[in-house]
């Protein structure tokens, strides 16, 4: 089985650590209610990624991710031991697919050097055209 990331990026299921851990409800009126809360692991050097991400992984300030480099994720959503193992898939999912996908060009905020010279440009042909007809009223 594979954690599918990307169209380029997988992660082996084989990598990935999941442990469950049962927790009962502290006094009051949920004693009898068990969740299964999942912790899910994932080693960043001894995986399969591409080095390029597992150092741009490494460099992300992110809670869940270690000095040693490894990724924690908790969930703890339902009280279904499937629901909560897919939603930490997820949201480890979510957090490669963060660093795997390039930013987006952004627009420069300031004009480029050929936008200047062309609005100079046309603002000096359109200066000549207004010298050449003459100023409005002067004709006799």
């Amino acid at each position: 089985m594979m954690l599918r990331i990307s169209s380029t990026v997988c992660i082996p299921l084989r990598e990935i650590e999941i442990t469950a851990i049962r927790s009962q409800g502290s006094g009051g009126q949920n004693v009898n209610k068990v969740s299964t809360a999942i912790h899910l692991f994932f080693k960043i050097a001894e995986s399969s990624l591409p080095e390029r991400l597992k150092e741009r992984l490494l460099a992300k300030s992110d809670h869940r991710i270690t000095e040693h480099g490894v990724v924690v994720i908790k969930s703890q959503e339902t009280r279904s031991q499937e629901t909560n193992r897919e939603a930490a898939l997820e949201k480890l999912r979510q957090l490669v697919l963060s660093i795997s996908t390039a930013p987006k060009k952004r627009r420069p905020t300031k004009p480029s050097r050929g936008a200047k010279e062309r609005r100079l440009k046309g603002k000096a042909i359109r200066s000549k055209t207004k010298m050449m007809r003459g100023r409005p009223g002067s004709a006799d």
